[in-house]
């Protein structure tokens, strides 16, 4: 750790900090997501935090850090951790369950996934303020223009693509607005399928297949 030249002498020298004053995003009231850096209590070292709650099937969304390396501890439910290693270029997907943790190296890409209900993770950073460009972001601010004549899509269906995203940077997806749109397909084909049990429970969510 770098040597702290702060004065501990000032009034304003703070120990104590309640993350759970401190939001950095709200999907709901099951999925949301607390920060704490160094502006919020200032004697922290090179270290800052976000404290993370998801619900079955509910993922931080694809993002790096630019700053920091991450590692994520599970206090409770479960969840998977994949990530880009850029000197493979292969995805690696970690399952992680309480008292269990994933790194994530400095600028890689990487997203979590919920794989149950009330999944509580503790995402822990080597510098004094978490920083983080989520691919939402990279996907709404790049002209449409840009990545279809860089990729060879077409413009028109990019633009219909996108467009849920509504300009908006995501954080925690999907929206609910989305969710409530795949719940309702997924009961119309149980219905056509004859799979509709009132009494089935909700299943984990396992986004790959070596479960």
């Amino acid at each position: 750790m770098p040597t702290s030249y702060m004065d501990y002498t000032k009034p304003d020298v703070s120990y104590f900090s309640d993350v759970n004053k401190n939001r950095l995003n709200t999907r709901n009231a099951d999925n949301y997501i607390n920060r704490l850096g160094r502006d919020v209590l200032n004697t922290l070292g090179e270290v800052s935090l976000l404290d993370i709650y998801l619900s079955n099937g509910r993922v931080v969304e694809p993002h790096y850090h630019q700053n920091a390396a991450e590692l994520v501890y599970c206090i409770s439910g479960s969840a998977v951790v994949s990530l880009i290693n850029p000197f493979t270029n292969k995805v690696s997907n970690i399952p992680i369950r309480p008292g269990q943790v994933a790194n994530i190296p400095q600028g890689w890409w990487h997203w979590e996934i919920a794989s149950e209900d009330k999944t509580h993770l503790l995402a822990i950073f080597d510098a004094p303020y978490p920083e983080y460009i989520f691919g939402s972001d990279i996907l709404a601010k790049t002209p449409v223009e840009v990545l279809a004549h860089t990729y060879c899509l077409d413009p028109d269906q990019l633009k219909k693509t996108l467009a849920p995203l509504k300009n908006e940077t995501i954080v925690i997806g999907p929206t609910d607005e989305c969710l409530h749109k795949q719940q309702r397909q997924q009961s119309t084909s149980d219905y056509h399928y004859g799979r509709n049990n009132p009494y089935s429970t909700q299943q984990p969510f396992y986004p790959y297949g070596y479960y």
